[in-house]
């Protein structure tokens, strides 16, 4: 039997974004020993109808796709000689090839935007369908990434208290180790008033309580993957407010956001919740969504 470790998959097109995430993917791949996957999709699209006598050379761009992937993946082989490289020139649509290589990868790594689509939106769909039904955690890496100056790399990670919080918190705490990281555990609260017209409040907010609450409830989540990596340094920052863009705001400094694909709150029929793609769509440094 096998003992290969499942790979990381890494989505490729050929765009800025893609070579981003393959830079990424590669690293990443080179931390955890695992084998490097390169998918790229090979999808026709016929915009008109081809001229009489003319035929497309389908076979010939098949051909040249393969051949990119091969000289791509040897380039990778040349710097990094003992990490294992593998190519795949997919059928079909993007998010379909990734959301099958995800069945069996230990992680996806895409950019946020690819060559195709409406340029004005912040996160592709290709992205956004990955994320939200991949079976794996998937990385989304924001476009012209750069490093960010601060006291030491740093994953940020939500933490809430839910089931996709707790695994979040794992993933977030394994990427740490491996990036030799500090972990920033963020929860946030929001004040309880009521309000009438004319300006009283319905509700008593005791703001010491809140906080000694949220600082217990982050305590208790984080506890068995901090015990699980001791060596890895954290600290809880608390605020009130949308969590949301508490997570961007700190994505300014951080090399990497966690957040579980639903929280608390939302409705429970969405597969992937409001703060998570809000952080999506904003954020600075590379996300994970850890279902």
């Amino acid at each position: 039997m096998s003992t290969q470790p499942a790979p990381i998959i890494v989505g490729y097109d050929g765009s800025p974004a893609s070579h981003d995430a393959l830079r990424w993917a590669t690293a990443a791949a080179v931390r955890a020993m695992a084998p490097l996957r390169i998918v790229e999709a090979f999808e026709l699209v016929v915009y008109s109808r081809p001229s009489p006598g003319q035929v497309v050379p389908l076979q010939g761009l098949q051909t040249a796709r393969e051949k990119g992937l091969s000289a791509l993946a040897e380039g990778i082989r040349l710097h990094q000689p003992d990490l294992t490289v593998e190519t795949v020139l997919a059928g079909g649509s993007a998010a379909g090839a990734l959301l099958a290589e995800a069945e069996h990868a230990r992680l996806v790594v895409l950019g946020s935007r690819g060559l195709g689509g409406w340029t004005g939106l912040l996160v592709g769909s290709v992205a956004v369908q990955v994320t939200t039904h991949a079976q794996c955690p998937v990385i989304v890496i924001p476009p012209d990434l750069r490093p960010h100056a601060h006291e030491g790399p740093t994953v940020v990670i939500g933490v809430d208290g839910s089931k996709a919080s707790a695994r979040a918190i794992e993933f977030a705490f394994d990427q740490a180790e491996a990036l030799n990281a500090r972990v920033v555990a963020i929860h946030t609260w929001t004040s309880p008033f009521l309000t009438f017209a004319n300006g009283a409040s319905m509700l008593q907010f005791d703001a010491e309580k809140v906080e000694a609450e949220s600082r217990l409830l982050v305590a208790e989540s984080v506890a068995g993957a901090a015990a699980d990596h001791p060596d890895v340094p954290w600290t809880t920052e608390l605020a009130s407010g949308s969590a949301a863009r508490a997570l961007v705001r700190r994505s300014e400094s951080a090399d990497l956001v966690v957040v579980g694909s639903r929280g608390r709150g939302g409705f429970t029929g969405l597969l992937l919740g409001s703060v998570s793609q809000s952080v999506l769509h904003h954020t600075q440094s590379p996300i994970a969504v850890v279902r």
